[in-house]
């Protein structure tokens, strides 16, 4: 009988192998979870702020993560970020393209 553990463990936790090293493991996935939260941050609600703002912003979503991290573990969290991710990277591209050919 397999480890009932690792056959439920989310893709990025299992890439990571939280099951064998989850102090090595989690750290991943929270650096993971954080990069991807911080593209879709940046991509798709992100203004330009002062610096305080800005560093008050980060704080809270590096906090927030932490807790993504642990739902993380079992269920698609930092797959959900990579489609978001994907979602908003195809609108700003087509965005600056149409934005190119009206001003042209």
């Amino acid at each position: 009988m397999p480890n009932e553990v690792s056959d439920r463990l989310s893709f990025f936790a299992s890439l990571y192998q939280v099951d064998q090293f989850p102090e090595t493991g989690m750290w991943l996935l929270y650096v993971t979870i954080l990069a991807l939260s911080v593209v879709v941050y940046k991509l798709g609600f992100a203004k330009k702020l002062p610096l305080l703002q800005s560093v008050v912003i980060y704080t809270f979503l590096a906090g927030g993560c932490t807790v993504l991290t642990f739902f993380g573990i079992f269920l698609p969290v930092g797959e959900g970020l990579v489609v978001a991710a994907g979602i908003l990277i195809i609108y700003k591209v087509r965005l600056r393209r149409a934005q190119k050919e009206q001003a042209s």
